[in-house]
């Protein structure tokens, strides 16, 4: 009990924004590990590319930020690893596609 007491007082315990906001920010690696099914041809790399500088900045921030947000950081790298990810889907498919039109263009 003491340890839930302790949690639920603390800096970055279940009262805070530093606890609900990486919470809910969970949402974007699991929408990208989800999307991870999908054909590469479907991703969007502008906005792939936006939301790998999105959570680098962010992890940055929760390093910086006092009380350090763990919580926040781990989820930022768990995102920016899934865009990542993302992006080498996307880079293979494209260079498959080039060597298919290069092999049809001969």
């Amino acid at each position: 009990m003491n340890i839930l007491r302790s949690f639920w007082n603390s800096p970055t315990g279940l009262k805070t924004t530093h606890f609900w906001g990486p919470t809910f920010n969970w949402t974007l690696p699991l929408a990208a590990a989800m999307d991870t099914k999908k054909p590469p041809e479907t991703i969007s790399v502008n906005m792939t590319g936006v939301m790998c500088i999105y959570s680098a900045s962010f992890m940055r921030f929760a390093w910086v930020v006092r009380p350090r947000n763990l919580h926040l950081l781990v989820c930022h790298m768990t995102n920016e690893t899934m865009q990542l990810y993302q992006l080498s889907r996307w880079f293979r498919a494209q260079r498959v596609e080039q060597s298919k039109e290069e092999i049809n263009a001969e």
